[in-house]
């Protein structure tokens, strides 16, 4: 016996990709994630591709792989899709410490985030 199929996390006519670790805090992020909410997958990716933010580079990334993850595991038409969702949330945080003067030291706190985009396919109206 195997174990039951899992449910998919979206509907039908829907895609997902999650970039868990993007080096950079979610506030920073989620300024690039506004630039894509809801716009058409053409127009976002040429909004991110001349963005001058640096993280866009990484939404890039995960809004392609969404893209890719329709057209190939669910058989969506790459021309109709839009951005769906392009929720941002907080990961890990890498603690490091420097040094201060009079011997002291205070912690630097390197935080990472993760942004979670869904593509959903739209009827031509």
């Amino acid at each position: 016996m195997s174990k039951p199929v899992a449910p998919r996390k979206v509907a039908e006519k829907e895609a997902l990709a999650i970039g868990n670790t993007i080096r950079g805090s979610a506030r920073k992020l989620n300024l690039v994630a506004q630039m894509i909410r809801g716009k058409k997958v053409e127009q976002a990716l040429n909004i991110l591709k001349f963005s001058p933010k640096g993280m866009s580079e990484d939404v890039y990334k995960v809004l392609a792989s969404a893209v890719a993850n329709a057209e190939n595991n669910h058989n969506l038409d790459v021309d109709a899709l839009v951005v769906a969702e392009a929720s941002v949330g907080k990961s890990i945080s890498m603690k490091r410490f420097a040094t201060r003067a009079r011997g002291r030291s205070s912690r630097i706190v390197k935080p990472f985030s993760r942004i979670r985009v869904v593509v959903r396919e739209q009827e031509e109206a």
